[in-house]
């Protein structure tokens, strides 16, 4: 059994995202003994790890103390005095607040609605069938992760975008070098100057294109950030690349993994995909088990305004703290059986796209996306089984499985 002071130190180290039993062991430990847990280590700066789903969802509802800024991700004490002195490398949605975020965030707000998605449904099911046509193809055996799952949502979110598909590759390996910079397997190079230089890269891209949609706007969701005006004037350099490489990673990598961490739950518990074999109406309850299950977001960092109580504990001003949604999302009071994996599980209040006025923008998309896929597999798949050792992503912020090696037996489209 690990001890308090042990299972705190699972939110510092990469490794213990890559293995859950480890993880969800302490987060169980921090749940049921100090759920408002203060985290020291030599190479972070303190801060205090919420993990229990009540309490992340009563920092997610005052967001008038909770700010995303000056922490808005857990780094190391350099990359917090790099940030303090130069500032964060992007500025997104995730690092801003108040005005800001709301005049951002209404700048894209409109072609995430319902009416606007639903103009992909035909696309969405179009890719679906490619992508399992692409495992008939590939003769019974395949890494689902990195085939099928990645190819996917990257497909879609850059076309929205209106990226050319011969970028894709190169967007999906920038992708990877910045979420899994804690990875050695996925990151670019090993020092804080690695990580610079994939954003570097990412902005050198964009920059070019943002000069192209504004001399050629077309009907794209880059050529309406590039000429986007706040109060009549246009975006910062820095707010236009960071709106683009927030849409261009996090609209598709998220998702990725939450497909791939699907399949590999369905694997390990046939009895559900042999449910839903059956019942496919249960496709609809699945998704949001799936992306409970997955949880591909793995913390926020909120820092105090004022002092204000948090689980019984006072947060003083100026102190951080760290949300952890896979432990909110596994949480014994909200959900019965939280480690079982149920795709009929109703209702399912999982905060793994947050909460609030930070609720994902691509949240509607993502379910679309897993829909299209889970209807289009589901009945053509005859057999599933691993072929090998699934592998999870090191990480302090977003990941999944970056492998996960399957046979199968897939059917020919009708």
């Amino acid at each position: 059994m690990l001890s308090v002071k042990e299972a705190g130190q699972v939110f510092v180290t990469p490794a213990a995202y890559a293995d859950e039993n480890l993880f969800y062991q302490a987060c169980a430990v921090l749940r049921r003994e100090d759920p408002v847990h203060l985290v020291r280590h030599d190479n972070f700066n303190p801060f205090h790890a919420v993990t229990r789903h009540a309490d992340v969802l009563s920092v997610e509802l005052r967001n008038n103390i909770f700010r995303n800024e000056p922490r808005s991700v857990l780094g190391t004490k350099a990359d917090d005095e790099r940030a303090a002195k130069n500032g964060n490398l992007l500025r997104t949605l995730i690092h801003v607040d108040g005005s800001e975020h709301r005049a951002l965030r209404g700048i894209t707000s409109d072609w995430f609605l319902p009416k606007s998605l639903a103009r992909l449904d035909d696309r969405l099911s179009g890719l679906a069938r490619a992508s399992v046509d692409r495992m008939v193809e590939m003769g019974g055996e395949c890494d689902f992760a990195r085939d099928i799952a990645m190819p996917l949502p990257l497909n879609v979110i850059l076309a929205i975008l209106g990226l050319p598909e011969t970028d894709y590759p190169r967007m999906l390996k920038l992708t990877q070098e910045l979420f899994g910079n804690a990875d050695e397997e996925l990151r670019r190079g090993s020092t804080p100057e690695a990580l610079i230089a994939v954003v570097q890269d990412f902005f050198a891209y964009f920059t070019e294109l943002t000069h192209q949609r504004r001399e050629e706007p077309r009907d794209d969701l880059t050529s309406v950030i590039a000429n986007a005006l706040i109060e009549g004037q246009p975006l910062t350099d820095i707010q236009t690349i960071s709106y683009y490489v927030i849409a261009a990673t996090a609209g598709h990598d998220t998702t990725s993994a939450s497909m791939a961490g699907g399949l590999h739950a369905l694997i390990e518990n046939p009895g559900q995909l042999e449910l839903l074999k059956a019942r496919p109406e249960h496709i609809a309850t699945a998704i949001d088990e799936i992306i409970r299950w997955v949880t591909p977001v793995k913390h926020f960092m909120r820092n105090a305004s004022e002092d204000a109580e948090v689980g019984g504990r006072v947060i003083r001003k100026g102190e951080s703290v760290l949300l952890s949604y896979p432990s909110a999302n596994r949480d014994e009071t909200v959900f019965t059986n939280p480690d079982r994996f149920d795709v009929t599980r109703s209702p399912n209040k999982h905060l793994a796209f947050g909460f609030g006025v930070h609720y994902c923008l691509g949240a509607l998309l993502a379910r679309m996306e897993l829909r299209a896929l889970l209807t289009e597999l589901i009945p053509r798949l005859d057999h599933v089984e691993l072929a090998g050792e699934p592998a999870l992503m090191k990480t302090l912020f977003v990941g999944g499985l970056k492998r996960l090696p399957i046979k199968y037996s897939v059917r020919e489209a009708a």
